[in-house]
């Protein structure tokens, strides 16, 4: 009976977050009510002694987890969130783009631009910043809508090769199913289906744009901070590829670095001190990956989460991961991602290197997929879950090729 409930919550939440609109209750707060719900009547029901203790050995891993995802996504949001703020990015997108340009140029330019920042920030802080580009071109609709599909799907591809773009390359990393080095190899196949996207796209688009420049005046202090966050990217990859130092340990001191700069020049005041930059980054999301990952641990507590290795059963692992990136597009891939890897699936590294792209690309199929989509459809008037899927076939195409892609260059660089 209790095994029953439990599902049953799993399934609540699930519904919570595709239904989210509807029933107008943030995502958030249904989900970490379901998953300390959840754990909170397993130390209830499921007895003494020897179980007991395994659920308390249980939620103490999935504490640990949660712990170190969260602390990374800390970090390395505060410093997207400050650099932001102080018209960094924004300076950094005119700096490259000229005062006249075609739209066929521009959308190539944007779908470079996407999938760099995206490795570099959080997704969700990536559309934002191209939407807001997008739209201050005054484009019609059609074109409009064609550059915000391309924007959905280059963030979450250009997220996917860095453990600072994308949650779900975070969590599989840190399961240590793939080293930082192996998902450099992401990157070239990742950037080939994205320009793919981006040329199916440009067919038709013949006008030319006019660039309104807004340009923000870049302190010393901020060229600093941003000179940090590169640097602390850089020695994150290195760090852990020659040392096996934890990312988590790497982008805390690199943020700790940024605090320590800002009071060397004096920024560090109260009217605008630097530590208040934790505070308007993206709890909203960090919530939402405590919930579902609490959820995740409690199906796997329960034994539930063994189903999902059915299909890898019956599959091949490159067919198997291939569903499951398709999948994404309907079941958010961070509880997706967890389940998986919870389920304890045996493949090797190339098999989960096309589980990694599956499921960071995979949710581009469909607009309410990914947190990039939903993001874009919040801000893009005419943005609909219907008129992204006209584009359904390009996306389709673009996921496909580039998992083919991403298959067959590791395969051939690991052996």
């Amino acid at each position: 009976m209790l095994e029953v409930v439990l599902i049953s919550f799993a399934v609540l939440a699930l519904l919570g977050v595709v239904l989210e609109d509807v029933i107008h209750v943030n995502k958030a707060k249904v989900t970490l009510f379901l998953g300390t719900l959840a754990w909170i009547l397993l130390f209830i029901f499921q007895g003494q002694g020897e179980q007991h203790q395994q659920v308390i050995d249980g939620l103490g891993e999935n504490i640990s987890e949660i712990a170190g995802l969260w602390l990374f996504l800390v970090a390395a949001m505060t410093f997207v969130a400050y650099l932001n703020k102080k018209g960094m990015i924004e300076n950094l997108i005119y700096f490259f783009l000229p005062k006249q340009i075609s739209e066929k140029a521009l959308l190539f330019l944007t779908a470079v631009f996407c999938f760099i920042f995206s490795s570099l920030a959080d997704n969700i802080t990536a559309t934002l910043v191209s939407v807001t580009l997008i739209l201050s071109l005054n484009l019609s609709r059609k074109k409009t809508l064609r550059f915000a599909t391309l924007v959905v799907f280059a963030v979450n591809s250009g997220g996917v090769a860095l453990i600072t773009g994308d949650v779900t390359t975070l969590m599989i990393f840190l399961a240590n199913k793939v080293t930082i080095t192996d998902l450099l190899l992401l990157s070239i196949p990742s950037f080939f289906s994205v320009l793919l996207l981006a040329l199916m796209l440009s067919v038709g688009m013949k006008d030319t744009i006019e660039i309104k420049r807004h340009i923000t005046e870049v302190r010393k202090v901020d060229a600093v901070i941003a000179v940090i966050f590169l640097a602390t990217i850089v020695c994150t990859i290195f760090g852990n590829a020659l040392y096996q130092i934890p990312p988590v340990l790497s982008f805390l001191f690199g943020m700790s670095l940024m605090f320590l700069t800002a009071r060397f020049f004096n920024e560090d005041q109260d009217e605008d001190s630097i530590l208040e930059y934790i505070r308007v980054i993206e709890f909203e999301t960090l919530l939402f990956f405590l919930g579902i990952l609490l959820l995740v641990g409690m199906l796997k507590e329960i034994d539930v989460l063994d189903q999902l290795v059915s299909v890898y059963e019956v599959l091949p692992p490159i067919a198997a991961n291939y569903l499951m990136g398709a999948m994404s597009a309907t079941i958010d891939n961070v509880p997706l991602t967890a389940a998986l890897l919870k389920a304890g699936i045996s493949m090797s590294a190339p098999d989960w290197l096309g589980l990694t792209y599956a499921v960071g690309v995979g949710g581009s199929l469909l607009v309410i997929g990914s947190a990039a989509g939903i993001v874009a459809m919040s801000k893009i008037d005419g943005l609909t879950f219907g008129s992204y899927l006209r584009y359904f076939l390009y996306l389709l195409i673009s996921y496909t090729v580039g998992y083919a892609a991403v298959y067959y260059f590791s395969t051939l660089m690991m052996g």
